[in-house]
């Protein structure tokens, strides 16, 4: 059975009466067709129920199922002929980011995006999607690439932070985040960046500067994470739902407030529940993005993106 997270409990019993009247059909014995076909309907019905008013903390459960696509499923279903590059040509290869280049269709891309695990093994290999400096330097690097041969950058952002360990801080953390921001924004290829899953801090914003940052729509992107502002505010994790409530750092209302440019739809249930639909929707939307981009030239796009992040915010002068 599916992995299941706690709101979606009352889809359990369904399940299971599905998976066993399956396996019966499957058997050939009986034929269970028109169960199956109730089952469904009915499984589909619930989960319409259950997803068409989530809150801000059941979205950041969806953003962290354990079997959502990654940023390296996402590159396998939707380019072709993709070569990983590695290392920052300065200290070493970080394995929580990963990039290189490959082909959409006709359109020759650099792909750079946080790599997550999912066994225990992959999870500390991948150093759980929480990049080193190296790892930002590295993505510099392929950036910097991209615009001399004339690229697209398309940014796959899914990290709970850039990593907070001593060994980071002192090969200087904080600067490799800020010169990413300082060179995405006047780099003179466009960059499209896409939230798949979490987007945590300072991790996520270190990819995140683009002509089009789009969100999945089952995804957060926030300073903080729900559970670090619980255990600041309250000192306890145990307000982390009204902690993400409070954080506006869902999809709809990111575009409300005119911090990201659009919503991705995903199929029902999440972006796990039909990955290869999900792959496809993509696919599309970084195909017209990239048709749109490419048709501007290297000073238009340059001033249009410093000129929408210099807008975001807002303050008053006294």
């Amino acid at each position: 059975m599916a992995v299941l997270l706690d709101f979606e409990k009352p889809l359990e019993e369904l399940i299971e009466q599905l998976e066993k009247a399956q396996a019966t059909h499957d058997k050939g014995k009986v034929d269970m067709s028109d169960t199956i076909s109730q089952l469904t309907k009915k499984i589909n019905s619930e989960k319409k129920n259950l997803y068409k008013d989530l809150s801000g903390w059941q979205k950041v459960q969806i953003s962290r199922h354990p079997e959502r696509p990654y940023t390296l499923d996402y590159i396998k279903a939707i380019t072709k002929s993709f070569t990983e590059l590695h290392g920052d040509r300065n200290f070493g290869d970080d394995k929580a980011m990963v990039g290189g280049m490959g082909k959409i269709d006709n359109h020759n891309v650099m792909i750079i995006g946080q790599q997550k695990g999912r066994t225990t093994k992959e999870r500390q290999y991948r150093n759980f999607g929480m990049p080193n400096p190296e790892g930002y330097r590295k993505a510099l690097r392929l950036m910097r690439m991209a615009e001399k041969f004339n690229m697209p950058v398309i940014c796959l952002i899914d990290t709970p932070g850039a990593f907070p360990g001593l060994e980071a801080e002192e090969r200087g953390q904080g600067e490799a985040i800020a010169k990413n921001l300082m060179v995405m924004a006047t780099l003179k290829v466009p960059i499209i960046c896409v939230i798949i899953g979490e987007g945590a801090s300072g991790g996520a914003l270190g990819i995140g500067v683009g002509d089009r940052v789009f969100m999945l729509e089952n995804t957060w992107y926030s300073v903080i994470s729900p559970e670090s502002c619980s255990s600041i505010l309250w000192r306890s994790w145990d307000y982390k739902e009204q902690a993400a409530d409070s954080l506006s750092l869902t999809s709809d209302k990111m575009l409300a407030n005119k911090l990201i440019d659009g919503i991705i739809h995903e199929p029902l249930g999440g972006a796990h529940n039909d990955s290869e639909a999900m792959f496809k929707t993509l696919k599309t939307e970084l195909k017209k993005t990239i048709k749109e981009l490419t048709e501007l030239t290297p000073k238009k796009l340059v001033n249009s993106r410093i000129k929408k992040f210099s807008a975001m915010g807002s303050f008053m002068e006294s």
